[in-house]
């Protein structure tokens, strides 16, 4: 079936065993006319592509199969099986196996140590082994079957060229008077088939983050139909059905207050333990947790539409990509197997060269070909990009993609734009001074103001009323960028804003108005002028208090070895008082919105790599130009397009999380590589001169596999 428009496509891969079988669907899947990207992720059992319009997904399903694997494609709206219900199937099925091949392997390697030197015990051993191999290690075979049927050799290949050859030399030494390796056959396939029980039950801790997000969602609600309130599960929710949640319940989906009030807990989706107030008019969302009073909201998003979907999406998108060090990786593991096979039959042959004893080639062989195998080295990208964003999923910071976290390792300057992260965004008016009437320049001011969307207008608008004054609509305004505001209020023609405004205006400016200005500034707020008729006829002041953990996280980015710097639109005395509180090292002030971006570029040819962290809308320019730019979200859009982070609230210490987790997560991701490289580096020459028994192989090829997952699954404990 082909697609209307391009678009990206998800598909369940069934049938993958290692890293090999990944990077061997996307090259299949890549190389197909009109896919123009393809990542297929090993540990998430799952294959992305971006797709052109006059793609057949038939097509690709049979490229895909015809290397023997099977995709599906997830459709909108279409259940499907969650990640962590695969593993779980897979860790009952490793069980079964493990456990049926150590209920043979045992006998087989009691006889073989200590039993009689008998036809019978021989017979009874090589029976037992052929169960072992061909019936609970039949995987193994079956995938080597199709690895050679499309000439691309991968880690299963490995185990069955090496069990298989152990097993055939045994029975032929049946008629001889050689050494017999069944019981190496057996424990080889018994240890392999325990790490991969291992490996599966680590993987689905590791993945265990997106389920843990989905089962914080209400099961059911309570709501209002036909003027009857009924419980009904949460999925029966329609959009603009009026639900009620009582003290102590979750709420069910997003939606808009409507009646009562109340305090919710919202740190599942912000990290943030403090309630948030709400009232009639404020949005509410789904996971969330009523506090106190009874409330009324109005349903406006449902299932994937809803803040917690788009969490949920956001994360299962980062763990489907790949971190450039991957490639090496895949690089190293798309010509590993077919040089090691060389490897091991260059080993044998010396070996009987040198010696003649076959036994004892075809046991170094095998050793080879068995400790070789490269599945730590598939494991070691994903399963630390599968916690890592997990877990800062669950600390209120979702990372985009995973680029992020090798790029957090460069950043050195960390560039905060004051206002809503520092600060809390939240203005208030302080200060009116002007020796005409009060009242009618707050009107007049406040009027205008009113109509702007910025915080600085909405707390002088709010201010006024507050001082009895009764705003009404300008009939002109203009909102001009980082300076101020203009418009028409009662025919009078006024200007808010900055004194370059006012001088650009024509518009005289007293000397007391100027000496009140930089009075205010001193003490941290933000002045500004208000003006008509040819002349300035006061000042304002506002104030925007710190956020608590503002100078707490400075501190740590100091610590943690991170120049701190402040951006701002706000005159320079102010934003240094502010620096100064906070413990900035750097401030960048009176910069206009538009020209946020250059200075993260005056940053860049100063040698700086940049982590910037704005608003996500102001500030997108700043955002895609900074190295690694972190936007604040909220529950109403938490999927930002600006940036590569998205912070779920204003608090400035998950600017500090986002950093250290993504730094944390690299560094996983490196000591896996490195611990899979170096295995197998040192392991192959050990094998190769005799040095290493092809049970003791199996053992520490499985346990590397085991160690990889095991060292990434550390990360579920960070910040605890």
């Amino acid at each position: 079936m082909s697609r209307a428009t391009a678009e990206s496509i998800t598909f369940d891969v069934e049938g993958m065993t290692c890293a090999s079988c990944a990077l061997r669907i996307e090259r299949v899947l890549g190389k197909q006319e009109g896919v123009e990207s393809a990542i297929v992720n090993y540990a998430g059992h799952e294959a992305r592509a971006e797709v052109g319009p006059e793609v057949d997904i038939e097509v690709l399903k049979a490229a895909v199969a015809k290397i023997g694997y099977s995709i599906d494609e997830v459709k909108e709206g279409v259940e499907r099986t969650s990640v962590t219900e695969r593993y779980a199937e897979e860790v009952g099925y490793q069980r079964r196996n493990v456990i049926g091949a150590a209920f043979l392997t045992v006998p087989v390697f009691l006889l073989a140590q200590f039993g009689p030197d008998a036809r019978w015990s021989e017979n009874l051993q090589a029976l037992l082994t052929t169960g072992v191999l061909f019936g609970f290690g039949a995987q193994f075979h079956k995938a080597t079957f199709k690895q050679i049927k499309s000439l691309s050799p991968a880690m299963d290949t490995l185990v069955s060229v090496g069990t298989v050859s152990a097993w055939g030399f045994s029975l032929y030494a049946l008629s001889t008077d050689d050494a017999l390796f069944f019981e190496t056959a057996a424990i080889i396939i018994t240890l392999i088939l325990l790490g991969r029980f291992f490996e599966a039950r680590a993987k689905g801790q590791a993945s265990n983050a997106i389920t843990k997000l989905l089962e914080i969602g209400a099961k059911e609600a309570r709501v209002r139909r036909a003027g009857v309130e009924e419980m009904i599960p949460a999925e029966e929710l329609r959009v603009g059905d009026v639900v009620i949640v009582l003290p102590g319940e979750k709420i069910a989906t997003d939606g808009v207050v409507v009646s009562g009030g109340s305090s919710i807990d919202e740190s599942m989706l912000t990290g943030e333990s403090t309630p948030v107030d709400k009232s009639v008019g404020d949005d509410v969302f789904g996971a969330t947790v009523n506090q106190q009073g009874r409330l009324e909201f109005e349903a406006t998003r449902i299932g994937r539409e809803t803040a917690l979907s788009q969490i949920v999406r956001l994360v299962e998108e980062a763990q489907a990509t790949k971190a450039p060090v991957q490639k090496l990786a895949d690089r190293v593991s798309s010509v590993f197997v077919p040089i090691v096979i060389l490897v091991a039959l260059s080993v044998f042959g010396i070996w009987l060269a040198v010696n003649g004893v076959v036994s004892e080639a075809l046991t170094n062989a095998v050793a080879v070909l068995i400790i070789a195998c490269p599945c730590a080295m598939g494991l070691a990208t994903p399963t630390a990009i599968m916690v890592g964003s997990g877990r800062g999923a669950e600390l209120g910071v979702l990372f985009k993609n995973a680029e992020v976290f090798e790029r957090a390792k460069a950043v050195d300057t960390v560039v905060f734009d004051k206002t809503g992260t520092l600060t809390r965004g939240a203005m208030t008016l302080t200060d009116v001074v002007t020796d005409d009437d009060e009242g009618r320049l707050l009107f007049l001011a406040g009027s205008v103001e009113a109509a702007s969307e910025h915080p600085i207008g909405k707390a002088v608008a709010l201010g006024a009323e507050e001082r009895d004054a009764v705003l009404v609509t300008p009939t002109k305004f203009e909102a001009l960028g980082g300076r101020g505001v203009i418009g028409t209020v009662d025919g009078v023609d006024v200007i808010v804003g900055k004194s370059k405004l006012m001088a650009d205006r024509g518009l005289g400016i007293p000397d007391r108005y100027l000496e009140a200005m930089e009075r205010i500034e001193l003490t941290g707020k933000t002045a500004f002028l208000v003006g008509w008729g040819g002349e300035v006829r006061g000042t304002l002041g506002v104030a925007d208090t710190l956020r608590d953990t503002a100078v707490a996280a400075v501190a740590r980015l100091h610590d943690a070895g991170f120049e701190v710097t402040m951006l701002t639109g706000d005159n320079r005395r102010t934003a240094e008082t502010i620096a100064a509180q906070v413990g900035i090292d750097r401030v960048i002030a009176e910069v206009m919105p538009a020209d946020k971006a250059e200075e993260i570029k005056r940053l860049h040819d100063q040698g700086r790599s940049v982590g910037f962290v704005g608003d996500g809308i102001n500030d997108a320019p700043a955002l895609t130009r900074a190295d690694l730019g972190m936007a604040v979200g909220s529950g109403t859009d938490v999927a930002i397009e600006a940036g590569d982070v998205v912070l779920m609230s204003g608090d400035p210490m998950l600017a500090v999380t986002a950093l250290t987790l993504a730094r944390a997560t690299f560094r996983t991701i490196i000591q896996n590589l490195f611990w899979a490289f170096g295995y197998n580096t040192a392991a192959i020459p050990l094998a190769a001169l005799g040095f290493l028994n092809p049970m003791f192989a199996a053992g520490a090829m499985a346990l590397s596999s085991v160690s990889v997952v095991t060292n990434s699954v550390r990360l579920r404990r960070f910040g605890r």
